[in-house]
């Protein structure tokens, strides 16, 4: 054997050990690569119950945001019901002279003007208007209607008086209203669907259940 053939057949080995390197190396690659998928699948999983539980909650969410026609029905009423009982009070600055119907038309304020704009958002969540089309007797008071609203005369006749006067009707009329307010509010609570607007609700009846007595109370004493 020459030089030269000894030189070729060392080359020729060292390729195939750089060979057998290079697929021993590709093999180990391939099974690192598939252990990577297999994790990657793993997460997968993980991710389609994060999505399960994030969708489940969501339904939650919507659930609890569930309401009715009595629901939109209360909203929708008892918003401008509200809004003339603001309108009452407000009448009581220098026309009312007793000490508690100041105070009173004070707390109804307070009380209803918040509870306005919170019905407000609940019909506009709801995609719903804020205004019936047709509001049957709530242009009319002691119509029957059980709303208790006052008509148009009504607050014309409040306007016109001052002291004594004044105070007086403001309480006879606050109580009519206050009343058609809890029969509203009393069939939310029988009819409704939405817990936030039930739990209003029951505010309305406690709140102005306590006002009419005390409402009461100063018709008396006048």
């Amino acid at each position: 054997m020459t030089a030269f053939t000894r030189t070729a057949l060392r080359r020729k080995s060292a390729r195939r050990i750089t060979a057998v390197g290079l697929v021993t190396a590709g093999t180990l690659f391939l099974a690192a690569c598939g252990g990577d998928g297999m994790d990657g699948m793993d997460h997968g999983s993980d991710s389609g119950s994060a999505s399960a539980t994030a969708t489940d909650q969501a339904g939650d969410a919507d659930q609890a945001g569930d309401f009715n026609d009595a629901d939109v029905t209360f909203a929708q009423m008892m918003i401008p019901h509200h809004e003339q009982a603001l309108e009452m009070a407000e009448l009581a600055d220098g026309r009312a002279s007793d000490a508690e119907i100041k105070e009173l038309a004070g707390e109804i304020e307070k009380a209803q003007d918040p509870e306005i704009k919170t019905m407000k958002g609940w019909l506009e969540s709801w995609k719903q208007p804020t205004a019936m089309e047709s509001m049957p007797g709530m242009d009319h008071g002691g119509d029957g209607s059980g709303d208790g609203m006052m008509s148009a005369a009504d607050m014309e006749e409040l306007k016109a008086m001052k002291g004594t006067g004044f105070d007086k009707a403001f309480a006879e009329m606050m109580i009519e209203h206050h009343n058609g307010a809890i029969s509203m509010a009393e069939d939310e609570q029988k009819n409704g669907k939405n817990a936030d607007a039930k739990k209003m609700a029951g505010t309305i009846i406690k709140g102005q259940s306590a006002e009419v007595k005390q409402l009461q109370s100063i018709v008396d004493r006048l």
